[in-house]
């Protein structure tokens, strides 16, 4: 069955394999040298990923409301498992969100779709992040936008329905929520839509300091957490 189920996974992931995604809304295409959809499935190097950035989306997925499944196979997705150009340092975009990050970007050659599924390639700007903190945290600021509602948990009652919300408008390749649910249900991601079981304590005021890995103020505490995080992940992956 396990077998049968890998199969049928694979099968799907090399049907999708070509297909472009878009620049809309900050969202880019694909930068070059990502490696093709289905070598995803099985790959020790996507389960270590999964193990890194796992627990933080699914803190930010409590905190701001959205599926941390989603977030995980979306950063899978995009970055190559946290090895794209792109996604490694000193840029760390995890999400292939184009624009700036407080005034920090990359240029980088990327494809995109014509809207009848022919591909061409542009320069374009990406967001360049301190750490993949900020990357996530950044791309859970962009889902809040009402163009994104839909994604959001008080309107999508499952992940299904927030990956289909993503589709033409976080990218309008047709594929892209068939991508998504084939990489949450092979790794089983949605266990980490489910909280922990216990509550945050909502900072004190007086302990508030700017925490630049969120774009927000945060306890100290959280501070260190984040810096910690931060010096493990760009160690690891850092170029």
């Amino acid at each position: 069955m396990a077998k049968k189920k890998y199969l049928a996974m694979a099968s799907m992931a090399v049907a999708v394999i070509g297909s472009a995604l878009t620049g809309s809304f900050f969202k880019t295409g694909e930068t070059d040298g990502l490696v093709q959809a289905q070598e995803f499935y099985g790959d020790p190097a996507t389960y270590e990923f999964i193990s890194i950035i796992g627990e933080r989306a699914r803190q930010i997925g409590q905190e701001r409301g959205i599926y941390a499944s989603v977030m995980i196979a979306q950063a899978i997705h995009e970055s190559n498992s946290g090895r794209s150009g792109l996604s490694v340092g000193p840029y760390y975009n995890l999400f292939g969100i184009k624009g700036q990050y407080q005034g920090n970007s990359v240029t980088m050659r990327t494809w995109e779709d014509d809207g009848t599924g022919r591909a061409y390639y542009i320069n374009d700007a990406f967001r360049a992040y301190p750490s993949w903190v900020a990357s996530m945290y950044d791309y859970a600021d962009l889902l809040s936008w009402d163009y994104y509602a839909g994604v959001r948990k008080a309107y999508a009652p499952n992940y299904w329905d927030a990956t289909a919300a993503l589709t033409g408008t976080y990218a309008t390749d047709t594929s892209y929520a068939a991508k998504l649910n084939a990489i949450i249900e092979f790794y089983g991601l949605t266990t980490y839509d489910t909280p922990l079981g216990y509550e945050t304590a909502t900072p004190p005021v007086q302990d508030s300091v700017w925490n630049a890995y969120r774009g927000s103020y945060t306890t100290s505490q959280l501070l260190a957490e984040d810096q910690a995080w931060s010096q493990y992940v760009n160690g690891y992956y850092g170029r």
